[in-house]
């Protein structure tokens, strides 16, 4: 018998070790295989790992990467390594061709795969790949007729099981391709998740801040976190934590996580937030308690473009390494992230989805989802706690009401009535008659310390001019995500040491700041909103009840904006009379808005459903956005001198491709501000951005753009470059 030695791929610069094909098949299985153990598809997923490349076995291919040694720099022909593999698996399972012909490009329909099948199926080179494959693997003729798990009945659960499917493989795939371009990269990537360990460190942290404090407010959030963490021992399902604003439910619900993990072998925790800020400060809670070895921040919106690319050695296998894996013990993210891929069909944002089978989701803030996209959102995490054993944990303060949806969900927290009423800090006012700007900016001019949040980032430029005109500078300040993230924490810090001295504070906020950040204002106006964002924003006030009670001021400016969609028919249906009081501290009364709410919209507006159920997957990626006009990451000038180096080195670096795309990119976050693509294009065309990598974008127009209290702003009294927000 001939033997035909075939490799994977070309050896890593400096040096002449090629990657036996064999050997990464075999490895790839494994792996993959073991990730699919996860969640009943430990079969499955070793027979995607063996099939994924056994077209590499054709000489064609072989001579590819002979190419692409002798030739560096430049690109062979195209040579197809999928079909082969994609072809064999066929006959094991329907599923199996979807994901090996996605591990190059993403998933993509039945019907595109059919048309290209149908062109494999009489390819010579298909046959004369698969009959060198199967004289090389005698593993393959063992493969047997592979069916999915039983508990998969409807079509959206197929096609999430795909999914994961999917993300089995091409995790696999890059770690054993990582091993050897980049062995030492591997080392060290997971670290081991020790729960026991991790909640003595949560109560110690626990018992410091509540050492010197001895007040109503501290035994109270002990006994929420008490109640929650006593609550992990519940069995696996979906849950729900009703805390009012400050009442700690950062740790609460860690603590309910790790005891939840220690009962029942849950492999890390993932954390998913609605605003970036709150990410940042969650994750650097997180560190401080467990060690930064132990949270992975995830929340860049780079976007990286992917190819259906064969050649490992492209740039874009490069710029691939940038995507995270989630294999670590608390994972940090956004919810954007998550939900977008969990919905979406690349590579690289489907790579992590397997590491959330046996975990924790803590979704906070729950109730800043997409109700335009609620169903298939709340179907996702049905199938998650249905399917693949996670344990999914609603959180706020202001519980949306999705029983009429389907789900449901115990609460874990203390009686909420109960709870909320001994935290009730604050006493609403609703200002009878509209508000110009400049009365507005007169009313927190008046005000020693106060915050103000506008419903979009023009409306509170408008606040920032009138009081620029009146002369009132001393402590005025600007919070949105025109700044970027370095300077929107440098801008809550210094927020929060003036608060703490005394000092004149007003702040002029978007939504950006309502969940979730840890403010203490004595006042907060809000102009008027959806309840739930009214609610929020008076989480701000008195958050430490230091007061009797703070200060919650509702006005409507007369010539204010409202984000389109679902945030104007929120704000519509709140049916809030402005000559009498409201009561918005019983968290039950929200119920009956919510259901008129999710009754009103669309809760499906781009069909994602029917898509879902027809498994075309690149039509729901395409349609299912968390945020409808997409961004793109431009670094801007802010930082002093040393900060600025760094990051002009890691430009530097990232154009250059030199050194780990995933660590420069984190070295770039802090300083990126998102810029709307056909803003993008307007900015480019003044010659004020220059591209970095794809989806990244250096600020190179007037510095004087990137304003010290407001951010990144237009060059022009009538023209905004930033999207609302």
């Amino acid at each position: 018998m001939t033997v035909y030695r075939a490799y994977a791929h070309t050896p890593p610069p400096g040096s002449d070790a090629w990657h036996p094909l064999e050997q990464h098949l075999r490895a790839v299985a494994e792996l993959s295989g073991q990730f699919g153990e996860q969640f009943g598809a430990g079969a499955l997923a070793y027979a995607a790992g063996l099939c994924h490349d056994l077209g590499k076995f054709h000489p064609d291919f072989q001579r590819y990467l002979e190419f692409c040694v002798t030739h560096p720099g430049r690109r062979g022909p195209h040579v197809d390594h999928k079909g082969a593999g994609a072809m064999f698996a066929a006959r094991l399972n329907p599923a199996l061709p979807l994901v090996i012909m996605a591990h190059h490009g993403g998933l993509r329909s039945p019907a595109d795969l059919e048309a290209s099948l149908r062109e494999d199926v009489v390819s010579a080179r298909v046959a004369a790949s698969l009959e060198r494959a199967t004289q090389a693997l005698s593993e393959l003729s063992s493969l047997r007729d592979l069916s999915l798990p039983l508990s998969i009945q409807s079509r959206t659960d197929a096609e999430i099981f795909v999914r994961m499917l999917f993300s089995c493989l091409v995790d696999a795939d890059f770690l054993d391709t990582e091993s050897h371009f980049a062995p030492g990269r591997a080392t060290g990537r997971a670290v081991q998740f020790s729960p026991t360990a991790m909640l003595t460190n949560l109560r110690e942290a626990r018992r410091r801040l509540a050492r010197h404090r001895h007040d109503a407010l501290t035994r109270l959030r002990a006994e929420i976190a008490d109640a929650c963490e006593a609550a992990g021992e519940r069995p696996p399902a979906l849950y729900r934590m009703t805390v009012p604003t400050g009442g700690g439910k950062t740790l609460a619900g860690m603590g309910f996580a790790l005891r939840h993990a220690m009962a029942y072998g849950k492999r890390r925790v993932v954390v998913a937030i609605p605003y970036t800020s709150i990410t940042e400060q969650t994750a650097s809670i997180y560190r401080e308690i467990f060690g930064s070895n132990n949270v992975l921040e995830h929340h860049s919106a780079v976007q990286l473009h992917e190819r259906d690319d064969d050649d490992p050695t492209a740039d874009q296998s490069w710029q691939r390494l940038a995507a995270e894996n989630w294999d670590a013990p608390i994972v940090v993210t956004t919810t954007v992230q998550l939900f977008e891929s969990l919905l979406g069909n690349r590579v690289s944002t489907s790579r992590k989805l397997h590491n959330l089978a046996n975990s924790i989701l803590i979704l906070d803030e729950v109730q800043m989802l997409p109700s335009r996209h609620l169903d298939p959102i709340l179907d996702v995490l049905r199938a998650l706690v249905d399917h693949f054993g996670v344990t999914v944990l609603l959180s706020t303060a202001t519980q949306p009401d999705f029983t009429h949806t389907g789900i449901g969900g115990e609460e874990i927290a203390p009686v909420p009535a109960r709870t909320f009423a001994d935290l009730r800090r604050v006493r609403y006012h609703f200002e009878p008659h509209p508000w110009s700007w400049e009365e507005a900016a007169q009313r927190i001019a008046a005000e020693r310390q106060a915050m103000m949040v506008l419903n979009t980032k023009k409306d509170a430029l408008h606040v920032l001019d009138a009081l620029a005109a009146a002369g009132i500078e001393d402590g005025v300040m600007h919070l949105s995500t025109n700044l970027c993230g370095a300077h929107r924490q440098r801008r809550l810090a210094e927020v929060r040491e003036r608060l703490e001295a005394g000092e004149p504070c007003r702040l002029v906020s978007t939504q950006v700041v309502e969940a979730g950040v840890d403010l203490d204002f004595p006042a907060v106006y809000r102009a008027m909103g959806p309840l739930d964002r009214i609610i929020q924003a008076a989480g701000r006030c008195n958050r430490e009840a230091r007061l009797k009670a703070g200060r919650v001021i509702v006005f409507r400016p007369a010539k204010g904006g409202l984000p389109p969609g679902a945030y104007r028919t929120a704000t519509q249906l709140s049916g809030i009379d402005f000559d009498r009081e409201v009561n918005l501290d019983d968290p039950y009364a929200l119920g009956p808005w919510f259901r008129r709410l999710y009754d009103t919209v669309d809760r499906d507006a781009e069909g994602i459903q029917k898509l879902r159920e027809k498994m075309n997957y690149p039509e729901v990626a395409r349609r299912f956005r968390m945020i409808q006009d997409d961004t793109e990451d431009v670094v801007v000038p802010y930082g002093d001198t040393a900060e600025r180096t760094r990051v002009d080195d890691a430009v530097s670096r990232l154009r250059a491709r030199a050194g780990s795309p995933r660590l420069l990119l984190r070295v770039l976050q802090p300083y990126t501000v998102g810029l709307r693509r056909r803003d993008i294009g307007r900015a480019a065309g003044r010659g004020f951005l220059q591209p970095i990598i794809d989806g990244v974008w250096e600020w190179t127009g007037p510095p004087e753009l990137y304003d010290g209290v407001r951010g990144l702003i237009a060059d022009g009294a009538d023209e905004e470059l930033l999207i609302d927000a």
